[in-house]
């Protein structure tokens, strides 16, 4: 392999570190195009990993604004170079691209590529995607290909831990499919259990409710108000059940605006005041942000079920690079040393695992009688 000089091999582990650092598959794909670009100096990098259809199921850019790829119009097709990569494995160095036989052309809006280098991001003999660049800027020699075959052996470098990093990516992302769905099956139980017991007893006492109306009036709305109590606690049963099941809308308006817009909701469904600041936060991956909603939402739950307190306050901030979320309540707190007992009853176990699952911190400060704070630190990516 030819030499790399010694700032390529630094720009080189640089890259492989950024990659190593994400565990979602999109994350993951925008470090491996920008981490090429940059490191071969080219205008524009893509990468597509393709469907079982003849399409990309996810294709990545860096290099064109979010203007220009709306006016490109629909993902590529698997066709031309893109399919040569893909089906045959091996690497492309172009002079020209648009000269090549293969070429079929490309929308308007499309960038005007010349000098083209792709290279298939593969585990063992089954390809994940393809790697490309276009137009050098600063080109290893005149004529030609502007990237050299040193550029080449670097990005095939690249893309081997490229192929490491996108693998591990989806398994984790599997392994977090079935956690869920494993969750969701413990809900259901556990939504049955308490809730069927809620309504059964609900019945009963309606009923009872019923013979006493003509003849013991007054024991009759003991148990009519025996009903509004159950009944409420089914629905607080029901409604927690809901929170913990329907999807956060993270991709969608990011983790300030949905803590923004649940915090709302609590304050005006809850007697206790909610409020909620955040300041300088940036953009997580997609793991942490989700990880810091659930504990969020599980210390809300319980500063508004368990701790009687009169306000709960919500604050996310930067931190370095990541974040910290602290989740303070007034209410009657507990005793840390019977945080065993408590944290089976709180959740703080699960908040902790939530929080070690995306490299962060727990932290539970109570007193009783002075309320609670639940702290959860991220590093960031």
């Amino acid at each position: 392999m030819t030499n790399a000089p010694r700032s390529g091999l630094a720009a080189v582990s640089t890259a492989i570190l950024a990659m190593s650092r994400h565990l979602e598959v999109r994350d993951v794909l925008k470090t491996i195009v920008a981490s090429a670009r940059e490191l071969l100096d080219a205008e524009y990098a893509a990468l597509g990993v393709p469907d079982d259809h003849g399409g990309f199921a996810q294709f990545v850019v860096d290099g064109v604004s979010e203007t220009q790829w709306k006016a490109i119009g629909p993902l590529p097709r698997q066709h031309g170079i893109l399919a040569a990569m893909l089906h045959q494995a091996t690497p492309e160095r172009l002079a020209d691209v648009r000269k090549d036989p293969r070429f079929e052309g490309w929308p308007a809006a499309h960038p005007e590529l010349s000098d083209f280098l792709g290279m298939p991001v593969a585990d063992g003999e089954e390809i994940l995607g393809a790697l490309f660049l276009a137009n050098k800027r600063r080109p290893g020699h005149q004529g030609g290909c502007g990237f050299t075959q040193g550029d080449e052996e670097l990005l095939g470098i690249l893309a081997q831990h490229a192929a490491i990093a996108l693998t591990n990516a989806r398994l984790y992302e599997r392994s977090r499919e079935l956690t869920i769905a494993g969750e969701r099956a413990r809900l259901a139980h556990e939504l049955h259990d308490a809730v069927s017991q809620k309504l059964f007893s609900l019945r009963l006492t309606a009923q009872a409710a019923t013979a006493l109306v003509t003849r013991d009036p007054e024991r009759a709305r003991t148990e009519l108000h025996q009903v509004a109590a159950l009944a409420a606690e089914a629905a607080e049963e029901l409604r927690a059940a809901v929170v913990e099941l329907r999807p956060a809308g993270l991709d969608e308006d990011g983790l300030v605006a949905t803590l923004s817009t649940q915090t709302q909701v609590l304050d005006r469904a809850h007697a206790a005041a909610v409020t909620f600041e955040h300041h300088g936060v940036r953009a997580l991956p997609a793991a942490q942000e989700e990880a810091l909603l659930r504990v969020a939402q599980e210390a809300l739950h319980n500063a508004l079920r368990h701790s009687g307190a009169a306000h709960v306050a919500v604050v996310l901030a930067r931190r370095g690079t990541g974040a910290v979320l602290r989740v303070t309540d007034d209410g009657k707190g507990f005793d840390p040393a019977t945080v065993r007992r408590a944290g089976r009853h709180l959740g703080l176990v699960s908040m902790r695992d939530r929080a070690s699952g995306v490299g962060g911190r727990l932290v539970v400060e109570s007193v009783p009688g002075k309320g609670t704070t639940i702290e959860m630190e991220v590093p960031g990516g």
